[in-house]
């Protein structure tokens, strides 16, 4: 049967949060960078990062490196709590945050700007305890080896989970180059000098870390956890769903906020009758806003699309019941990438249903979100098919991996599909992730090849091959 993701043993996590001391925010730490070349495939990987210390990439619905292209930001426990960033050419890591975010990583299209919320405490209580944050996982996978002790910093996980104290959550702007700079010349000050606070959310919006930034970088939109709130913005006659599945999640309500960040006025969108997930918007598209029904597995009806003024709800991808629809990402300006899952025998019937099989077409799917149609790029020929994918901006590549933490990548010109990168280690802590560079010229994964457990996970960079990125064709992809 199948087994949830793995999660990462939070109460070991939350412990290192109070007995190891946080570094000053711009704290730099010596670059652990090592290049290897792949076994399988010959394609050199760099590793940004080589230490057991908990590192966990951004999720692939987020950018993963700065807008001029040089630093990537993920979560690590080298600071329990705190976030990191790498440089990509020289190794050097500093740290970016200095009293903790909850949540995903907002990193801004056009500037060094980095946000992120972090929820403070109700007046009177302590600081809350770290939500079980990967209980939303979004598929499942075989696995009968318990969870290891080497986790992505609690404090700082990217997925929101449902539960779990709401207090008021502070939006916060980081002005990374400025800290890097200051970092550099060893002249750091005070994190009030790099971190502003852009506005506080109510605690009664019950905001969580599932938050999106604007590509205008004048709003962010998060998940509304206070189901009460939500349910007054319910369309008349509107029903909550009840939890679906085995993991029981999924519940309704939920809604969408946005948050002014020049005035910090926050303004609820649209509220929705089942468990929001994966809030992202599009990178070229103001105010356009995709996201997910969450259930930790199959969906009734995985992924939605909504404009940040309310309108414009709909299903991104009308699934069939026999579809297992996972991982959306947005990957052009008018595409959004998505697994449609393979993973299950023929004639399975479970909690799950009968979804999920390859009696039905499977695949990475590519939904046009103005034309809405779809069409496969590929498959694995066997296995548990493509899960975590993701695509070039530049519309050329797709990218996915599989339960066996495979890399594969797929010429949508051509549709010819090739094993990049292999061997990242079943047993990983977490899932490679796929994501594109900006340049659409390499692929970000988190990876535990190097890792002597065979479960702490590192920044991996793989390249496009250079004799794949100089190829012509005849004709362009429509």
């Amino acid at each position: 049967m199948p087994y949830p993701c793995p999660a990462p043993l939070f109460a070991f996590a939350f412990l290192f949060i109070f007995t190891a001391v946080s570094a000053q925010i711009g704290t730099r730490f010596p670059s652990e960078k090592k290049i290897v070349v792949d076994e399988v495939t010959g394609v050199p990987l760099t590793f940004l990062t080589t230490q057991a210390a908990g590192d966990a990439k951004i999720y692939q619905t987020h950018h993963q490196w700065t807008s001029d292209g040089q630093w990537l930001v993920f979560r690590s426990n080298r600071v329990p709590g705190q976030a990191m960033a790498v440089h990509e050419a020289t190794g050097d890591l500093v740290q970016v945050t200095e009293a903790g975010f909850t949540g995903m990583l907002c990193l801004a299209d056009h500037s060094m700007n980095l946000y992120f919320l972090r929820i403070l405490p109700l007046p009177g209580e302590p600081a809350p305890p770290p939500p079980d944050t990967y209980a939303a996982a979004s598929a499942v996978t075989p696995r009968a080896d318990p969870p290891a002790p080497v986790a992505p910093a609690a404090r700082g996980s990217d997925r929101g989970g449902p539960a779990g104290p709401r207090g008021p959550a502070q939006i916060i702007r980081t002005d990374l180059a400025k800290l890097f700079a200051d970092s550099l010349a060893g002249k750091l000050q005070p994190a009030a000098a790099y971190e502003k606070i852009c506005g506080t959310v109510p605690p009664e919006f019950g905001a969580v870390g599932d938050v999106a930034l604007d590509p205008t970088e004048n709003f962010v939109y998060f998940r509304v956890g206070n189901k009460d709130l939500a349910a007054q913005h319910l369309p008349p006659g509107a029903r909550p769903e009840p939890a679906f599945g085995p993991r029981h999640l999924g519940a309704g309500p939920t809604g969408l906020a946005s948050m002014n960040l020049k005035t910090g006025e926050t303004t609820f969108i649209v509220a929705v009758p089942f468990q929001i997930g994966h809030v992202q918007t599009n990178p070229w598209v103001p105010g356009e806003i995709v996201f997910c029904w969450e259930t930790g597995g199959k969906a009734p009806q995985r992924t939605w699309t909504v404009l940040a003024d309310g309108t414009g709800l709909r299903p991104l991808y009308p699934e069939a019941p026999s579809e297992w629809v996972t991982h959306e990402a947005i990957i052009t300006q008018d595409e959004v990438a998505f697994a449609v899952m393979g993973h299950r025998k023929p004639g399975v019937n479970d909690d799950w249903g009968t979804s999920g099989t390859r009696e039905h077409p499977t695949g990475l799917g590519i939904v046009n979100l103005r034309t809405r149609e779809m069409r496969f790029a590929g498959q694995t020929k066997s296995g548990s098919g493509l899960w975590h994918v993701h695509g070039s901006p530049d519309g050329r590549w797709a990218v996915g991996d599989d339960f066996e933490r495979n890399i594969y990548l797929i010429d949508r010109r051509s549709d010819e599909m090739v094993l990049l990168s292999a061997d990242h280690k079943r047993t990983a802590a977490d899932h490679p992730h796929p994501t594109f560079s900006a340049d659409s010229t390499r692929i970000q994964i988190q990876s535990a090849k190097l890792s002597a457990d065979g479960r702490s996970m590192n920044i991996c960079i793989i390249p496009v091959p250079e004799k794949l990125l100089r190829r012509t064709y005849s004709t362009k992809l429509n």
